[in-house]
């Protein structure tokens, strides 16, 4: 499962909902990427052009990514490591990954794993402290629809209304056990999300 993991004191859920669904996106692939730093720098040098766009990419000196690419530095440091594999990851494959997406919006929907603050409104009143909870909710197609729409921006949602609408249908609305309803009047409200992960 695809993962993501807030920094502390970052503040913005749709951005971490969008990041876990574009890392959600890079798990399929029907071949493996390039797994040797010169394979990985020449694929990227062969989508961005240049050694100049390469190193804007990975936040590097062109000097920096030709070395790599001829194999006279073999051993970027783990921070560089991670962006490079990440750079090649994002442009795998792409045609693959939509299609993995339109079977998620069409048929399969997706799982999604989240850590968050939770509020609640009811008829009796509202909580006052937000609880922090571990949940995973399989979404069915039409929010994986609504969640790649606000992700895309192609619609007035954003990724967080999305997904605690799905959790308050899907988790607090419905057993989970059963499938009974139950609570139909709760309303809730999600906060802080410090830990995301995407399959699909």
């Amino acid at each position: 499962m695809a993962r993501t993991i807030r920094p502390q004191g970052a503040a913005d859920d749709d951005a971490l909902i969008n990041e876990a669904l574009e890392r959600g996106s890079r798990e399929h692939f029907t071949a493996e990427p390039p797994r040797t730093l010169q394979g990985q720098i020449n694929y990227l040098l062969r989508q961005l052009g240049s050694a100049k766009a390469v190193a804007a990419e990975l936040g590097v000196t062109a000097d920096s990514v030709n070395r790599y690419r001829r194999g006279a530095r073999k051993n970027p440091p783990k921070a560089v490591a991670d962006r490079i594999k990440d750079a090649v990851r994002s442009r795998w494959q792409p045609r693959v990954r939509q299609r993995a997406r339109r079977r998620a919006a069409a048929s399969s929907g997706m799982t999604v794993e989240f850590r968050a603050q939770f509020g609640y409104r009811a008829p009796v009143g509202t909580t006052d402290e937000m609880r922090l909870r571990l949940i995973t909710l399989h979404l069915p197609p039409e929010y994986a629809t609504r969640l790649f729409d606000a992700q895309a921006g192609t619609t007035g949602e954003n990724p967080n209304e999305v997904l605690a609408e799905a959790a308050q249908a899907l988790y607090f609305q419905t057993d989970t056990q059963t499938g009974a309803a139950r609570a139909q009047d709760l309303e809730v409200e999600i906060t802080n999300i410090d830990y995301i992960a995407a399959r699909y």
